[in-house]
């Protein structure tokens, strides 16, 4: 719901900024989505001109160069190419430093060689009606009361306003309407709330002559009330209307129109205007559909109905869906001189269910399913009535049709103070509860152990019992004094858990290095699988999902990552680094749950570090850089691990790819994505990822241990040992680590050479970094070379190596 400030003001004007106005809003139970400012700013530059003179611009058949007195000194030469300016009309203008609707600063400018010093505006340029063809012609030349020129154009036109936009919940139906905004703001703020505008009302009942209205399922339309009016003109609106539309998100149409929108913004009550002359014998039945029936409705689509569908009938059948939307046959047009104005009370269930068969929804069915009061149809009409008269010169016929009304008695409800006190914990007097609600429009008396209370006819479908009472005054009256406890409990902490412990520590570990977490959804496709090539694994189907792109649970965290780095780099991201951490679902046989595991993923692509004037070609991510943010999850959280070639995931690209082992068992995989399978995703250069389990893989992280840090030296020694071409670093690093302990401290590999011709065919040379130290004393020369010799030896023993000599 779009409730513009100006319009609220008119019955409820709180002396506070918007902004403390939503914040009211929302501490009181209305959720304000968002402010906003609407129509143009720096108002100062919006003002009041008069056409001086208007002639052909001489290097333009359809530009006219004006010349417009703005109230200053000198009139201002203004370039204009609407076909209806002409010398003499009083006229809106924007001079330059003007801020149009759509952000726009207005300048000076040259058009067509000619200076133009501002703009004649048509009423589309300021956001209050979509009119563009000419100008906005405030007067003519002999007009009374013509605004003289440089009058600022706000004091005329409601040319900008702030906007509300209110998240209405399904309960509060009378919050769709500006005046229950205001009342809800008057109770908030405690600002004064002027009368209802149906107050004055100037029709009056009894029967309408030559009209007729049965209803025939009185179950499904408790109230049809209806009036006529004759002699009416159909013309556009004027601004001051057609911009409270705009701003509250309506389109301006004709009068009439655009008066059943107003009122219905208004009031809440929606309203439909007949042609009363294409109603056929003057009678409208209410009725159930009949199976196949159709309507061809205003938007000019044929609808199919079903029995259990309301509909409003004449003499040649179905003119409208009920509470949904009028019929084309009997619309509201330029040759319209009497109309028929409806305003009715329908089935809240019975509308919902019909918009969503017909997949026909509108501001009035979305109004209606929540439940309107039978009263508000005659709010509506009063309203409705005056404006027909005041801007249609229409004459109201005498008489009301009512049928059903004017609705229940209001229910009257015991507030006892004691139980205010025992559901709020906090006392709160029993005149502030009866302020309270009485500013809500309750009628408040005195009982004898606290209030008697009836519920107006528009809460009478959320406010049914002492409860709800003690609600609303707990929003309005005893929220802001509740003082802040702790719920009591005996045991209870705020620490998280083993698991939830872990998982922040690897996503810390990840996002040290500079990749993004993302939040895919839990859902997939069965597409996802087919270009992951995994379509053929099971998956836990949904009985009931949202759409054919989330029918199953995923079973990898690596479609969604495709998905999102996809995504953003077709938004120029070129340098992706990407992790999730989050559960897959894998089905068991027999089970009704499925395993949930915990998995974290990554994915690296394009360059791994931003590119410099030092290196305009930064190295592109590859298997080392993913193994590498592999190696710092694994080693933040103490997991001993290796890698293993295996055949690969059917993603991953054979020979670029490995299996992550922890104690033996395999925990996930690391590799390049297949090409082919990045090309599902339009990728050129295939992105670098790992997958593990990482609950299965924290099942066998080591302790950890403190140790004194040592003052004593570290030995350095380089190492190349030449090794058969099939024998893995890995393997070397594991057997040079085994034989020099206790005083090997690390060891690393970093070179690698081959030379067919020096060290031989299908070997290969590996350049170890060795670090030697001992917690307790300086090592000696001749206890580093017995741990050199031992690791020599059992390179020889073990792997076949022989240590390079040059």
């Amino acid at each position: 719901m779009r409730v513009p400030i100006a319009w609220l003001h008119a019955y409820c004007a709180p002396e506070m900024s918007t902004a403390a106005l939503a914040e009211r809003l929302a501490m009181t139970g209305t959720e304000v989505e968002r402010t906003e400012a609407y129509g143009v700013a720096n108002l100062a530059a919006f003002v009041v001109g008069r056409v001086l003179d208007a002639q052909p611009h001489p290097n333009a058949d359809r530009l006219r160069v004006c010349t417009v007195d703005i109230g200053t000194d000198e009139p201002s030469q203004i370039v204009c190419g609407a076909p209806n300016v002409a010398a003499g009309q009083t006229v809106a203008v924007a001079r330059p430093g003007a801020i149009m609707p759509d952000g726009t600063r207005l300048k000076q400018a040259k058009l067509r060689g000619e200076a133009s010093e501002g703009m004649i505006l048509a009423e589309d340029e300021l956001a209050i009606g979509v009119e563009h063809d000419g100008i906005m012609v405030l007067a003519d030349r002999d007009a009374d009361g013509v605004p003289a020129p440089g009058t600022p154009l706000a004091e005329l036109l409601p040319i900008a306003t702030d906007v509300l936009e209110l998240e209405i919940t399904p309960n509060r139906p009378d919050c769709l309407a500006v005046y229950g905004v205001a009342r809800e703001v008057h109770a908030a703020t405690g600002a004064p709330l002027t009368p209802p505008p149906w107050t004055d009302d100037p029709g009056r009942e009894g029967p309408v002559p030559g009209i007729e209205i049965t209803v025939q399922c009185p179950d499904l339309c408790p109230r049809f009330t209806a009036r006529v009016f004759e002699d009416v003109t159909i013309a556009p609106s004027p601004w001051w209307l057609k911009a409270r539309l705009m701003a509250a998100g309506q389109r301006p149409i004709s009068n009439v129109v655009d008066i059943t929108n107003y009122v219905m913004l208004l009031t809440g009550q929606p309203l439909h205007a007949f042609d009363l002359d294409q109603v056929a014998g003057g009678a409208l039945t209410v009725r159930r559909a009949r199976a196949g029936e159709t309507v061809q409705t205003l938007d000019d689509q044929t609808r199919t109905l079903d029995e259990q569908m309301v509909l409003i009938a004449d003499a040649e059948g179905p003119t409208s869906i009920a509470g949904v939307m009028g019929g084309a046959r009997s619309e509201v047009h330029a040759g319209t001189t009497r109309v028929l104005m409806e305003a009715a009370t329908w089935d809240g269930p019975n509308i919902h269910r019909t918009s969503l068969a017909l997949g026909l929804r509108s501001e009035a069915s979305g109004r209606f399913e929540k439940g309107l009061a039978p009263e508000q149809t005659m709010h509506a009409q009063a309203v409705a009535a005056q404006l027909m008269i005041e801007l249609c010169g229409a004459r109201l016929v005498p008489g009301t049709i009512d049928v059903g009304g004017p609705g229940p008695a209001p229910q009257t409800i015991r507030l006892r103070e004691a139980r205010v006190r025992g559901l709020l914990g906090v006392e709160v007097p029993r005149a502030r509860q009866a302020e309270i609600l009485t500013a809500l429009q309750f009628t408040v008396a005195d009982a004898d152990d606290g209030l008697d209370v009836s519920v107006p006819a528009f809460r009478r479908a959320d406010v049914t019992r002492e409860a709800d009472l003690i609600e609303e005054v707990a929003r309005l009256g005893a929220l802001d004094i509740l003082p802040a406890t702790l719920p009591s409990r005996h045991g209870a902490s705020g620490r998280l858990t083993a698991a939830q412990r872990l998982r922040r520590r690897a996503s810390d570990a990840l996002a040290g290095l500079g990749l993004h977490e993302v939040v895919g959804w839990s859902f997939a496709s069965a597409e996802l699988a087919r270009r992951l090539r995994i379509a053929d694994r099971p998956a836990v189907a949904l009985a009931n999902p949202m759409s054919a792109e989330q029918a199953r649970l995923r079973t990898t965290l690596i479609g969604s990552l495709l998905d999102i780095a996809q995504r953003n780099h077709a938004r120029g991201a070129t340098r992706l680094a990407l992790f999730e951490a989050g559960a897959v679902y894998l089905p068991r046989e027999g089970a009704s749950r499925p395993d949930e595991p915990l998995h974290l993923a990554a994915l690296l692509s394009g360059p791994v570090r931003p590119m410099t004037w030092r290196e305009p070609e930064p190295p592109v991510a590859d298997f080392y850089a993913a193994k590498g943010a592999l190696a710092r999850v694994l080693g933040t959280i103490r997991v001993p691990w290796t890698l293993e070639a295996t055949e690969p995931e059917p993603f991953l690209h054979p020979g670029r790819a490995a299996r992550v082992v922890v104690a033996a068992e395999p925990v996930g995989w690391i590799g390049e994505i297949h090409p082919l399978v990045a090309a599902e995703w339009d990728r050129a250069g295939a992105p670098v990822a790992f997958e593990i389990d990482l609950g299965a893989a924290a099942g066998h992280a080591a302790p950890t241990r403190f140790a004194d840090v040592t003052s004593f030296p570290e030995v350095r020694e380089d190492l190349a040992v030449i090794v058969a071409d099939t024998v893995s670093a890995e393997q070397v690093i594991a057997v040079v680590t085994d034989a020099g302990r206790p005083l090997l401290r690390s060891a690393e590999v970093f070179d690698v050479y081959r030379d067919a011709e020096r060290i031989g065919a299908g070997q290969v040379s590996l350049a170890l970094r060795l670090s030697f130290r001992a917690a307790d004393r300086t090592l000696t020369d001749e206890e580093v070379a017995g741990r050199r010799r031992a690791i020599t030896a059992a390179l020889t023993e073990t792997l076949s190596g022989r240590v390079r000599d040059a």
